[in-house]
């Protein structure tokens, strides 16, 4: 019984650190994940660089290609984007 009271503190210990740590880091990474998923040309976005810039095309699943300043554009893969800072509306087809 006393091995059993010895462990009590051990496992209120993880389960603070589950609670407190790994769900809402796990949250985060859901929440990155859907931001990457629903970029769309026109959307003005900032890098983990820190360069701020704009969709001009989306190329595939793992690249999109941000335009930084007239005639400069650049390839940058999705999970590279930091922050989406102005979306575009939808187009209506």
């Amino acid at each position: 019984m006393e091995a059993f009271g010895q462990v009590i503190p051990l496992i209120l210990i993880l389960v603070i650190m589950y609670f407190f740590l790994i769900r809402p880091q796990q949250k985060k990474v859901k929440e990155h994940q859907a931001m990457v998923e629903a970029l769309r040309r026109g959307d003005e976005v900032v890098t983990q660089g820190g360069l701020i810039g704009k969709i001009s095309k989306v190329k595939d699943d793992t690249e999109v290609e941000v335009e930084l300043a007239k005639d400069i554009k650049v390839r940058v893969l999705r999970p590279t984007i930091a922050q989406v800072r102005s979306k575009t509306e939808p187009a209506n087809d």
